[in-house]
């Protein structure tokens, strides 16, 4: 085995090479179109490490692609008798684990590409070891309400996505009544219904109330696919700021923070659990699912989904990133990179979050990647009422929560947990999620140790990096290759020259 080893350790860059070669020779070829969809020439291949992250535990091992494919897997005393066909590409004591599904992502396309766009934003997923985002259906123009708006999502998509895209519908108040459209927009192909329980600041995805929700979950019992629901809900008293008062220190992030009090997450919440004891065992929307996204407030409204569990409801919620790195105190007055709906509350509302989700009360992570364009930021301005809020995040969300998260002591295992495995069966894909015979070959090859500084030179392959806050921060956790259906889509910097991934459409 040893000196197999020494022999695999060249097989990374000479595999590349002959790769360019390949394209060099063959790229006018249109029998070759897999050369165009990946990195690597070949749809048969091993891959071998040192750190396979499995459903069973980590191994040193190898996984066997074949066809977009994972065929077998390995330990490292078996692989000499198995070794026998196929190319192998050995990435040491670097991580192979399954790639990254991101449930919440606005890619702004159609109508709004200027803000991102397919191309540019399944590139930075690629680069950050995401195979899989499932959009939102906001902030795209239109909005993604009915079968026409879908049709339009699935045809901008056409050739223009470097990883596979799923789509959530909209569930607002123009369509909660009608069930025969709802049921349309679902078996067009939609992967659930998303809908606010505020305003949600685009002019054709209006709020919802706690009837239109128990409409949609009664759809939804019929077809066993989630409503997930931005869980914040106004209570005009609850007001801590007039925004009308021009004595406000609108640069300063507290002044932001004390508009959206945690009271709001508390209030949507409770109303929100008065309809979700229907999806219960014997309820009457049994088969729907109920899932809170981007909670920010770790006290009562964590509480108040802890004892809706116990209950039986069916429910779950994710954070992101961004809650678990920032706090706000940290959050410099003018800087309306932070900006985000729920905010960003304190540092030890933040610790508190940390300990939900190492207790497996938060559920998964999600980016809730919302770019738009810098001058919607007002970042010179810096006033924080008035900036469109939004973190833009998608390809640094692996290493943030490697950082961040290794002084809670996060294991590789969570992170798959998080971040594939359980947004795999929210978004009902079961042939993802996991380092498994049968499943897609949709895999992250990173180095947790490697550190890098996300300054001005860093390669970013979103559409606007100034508006980022990660930029400036030093990070751990450097992504090396994204397999996403056995093609080799993303490598060191470079992205396969054809855009191959596949619409994702609810069957």
């Amino acid at each position: 085995m040893e000196n197999l080893n020494l022999q695999w350790r060249l097989l990374p860059t000479l595999t590349l090479l002959a790769a360019s070669l390949f394209f060099l020779v063959f790229k006018d070829s249109a029998k070759l179109s897999h050369s165009e969809c990946s990195l690597l020439p070949y749809n048969h291949y091993w891959l071998t490490s040192k750190r396979i992250v499995t459903p069973k535990g980590v191994i040193s091992g190898a996984v066997e692609i074949k066809e977009g494919n994972i065929i077998s897997i390995v330990s490292e005393e078996d692989w000499p008798r198995n070794s026998k066909t196929g190319q192998v590409v050995d990435y040491g004591e670097a991580v192979i684990m399954p790639g990254l599904i991101d449930v919440h992502a606005h890619l702004d396309d159609p109508g709004r590409t200027e803000w991102e766009g397919f191309p540019s934003g399944t590139k930075a997923a690629a680069a950050g070891g995401i195979t899989t985002l499932i959009d939102m259906p906001l902030n795209s123009d239109p909005s993604t309400i009915s079968t026409e708006t879908l049709k339009l999502k699935i045809d901008a998509a056409e050739k223009r996505i470097y990883v596979d895209v799923g789509f959530w519908g909209g569930l607002v108040p123009e369509n909660a009544y009608n069930a025969s459209a709802l049921e349309a927009l679902l078996n067009a192909g939609v992967l659930g219904l998303k809908s606010f329980m505020c305003p949600s600041g685009i002019n054709d995805f209006p709020m919802t109330n706690a009837r239109h929700i128990k409409e949609g979950l009664s759809v939804l019992a019929r077809y066993k696919r989630p409503l997930l629901v931005h869980a914040e809900m106004e209570k005009g008293s609850e007001r801590h700021v007039k925004l009308e008062d021009d004595t406000l220190d609108t640069r300063s992030y507290s002044t932001y923070l004390k508009t959206r009090p945690s009271s709001w997450e508390e209030a949507a919440i409770r109303e929100l659990l008065t309809v979700a004891k229907d999806t219960r065992t014997g309820g009457p929307a049994e088969g729907a699912h109920l899932h809170i996204v981007h909670l920010s407030d770790a006290s009562s409204s964590l509480d108040l989904l802890m004892e809706a569990k116990t209950n039986g409801d069916s429910i779950t919620v994710e954070t992101c990133p961004h809650y678990l790195a920032f706090s706000a105190e940290e959050i410099p007055d003018g800087d309306t990179r932070f900006k985000c709906a729920p905010p960003i509350r304190d540092a030890a509302n933040k610790e508190k979050l940390w300990e939900a989700l190492m207790d497996g009360h938060i559920d998964m992570l999600s980016s809730d990647h919302s770019p738009t364009v810098p001058e919607l930021k007002l970042l010179d301005e810096g006033n924080f009422l008035k900036a469109w809020g939004g973190i833009s995040s998608l390809q640094f969300v692996l290493p943030v929560t490697w950082s961040y998260g290794r002084k809670y002591g996060v294991t590789l295992e969570q992170l798959a947990s998080w971040w594939s495995e359980r947004p795999a069966k929210l978004a009902g894909q079961v042939s993802k999620g996991a380092i498994a015979i049968g499943n897609h070959a949709d895999l992250v090859v990173w180095e947790p140790e490697a550190e890098f500084e996300l300054g001005n030179d860093h390669p970013v392959h979103m559409k606007h990096p100034s508006i980022s806050a990660y930029l400036g921060r030093r990070l751990s956790g450097k992504v090396l290759a994204t397999i996403s259906r056995g093609n080799l889509v993303y490598n060191e910097g470079n992205h396969a020259p054809a855009a191959c991934g596949s619409p994702i459409l609810a069957t």
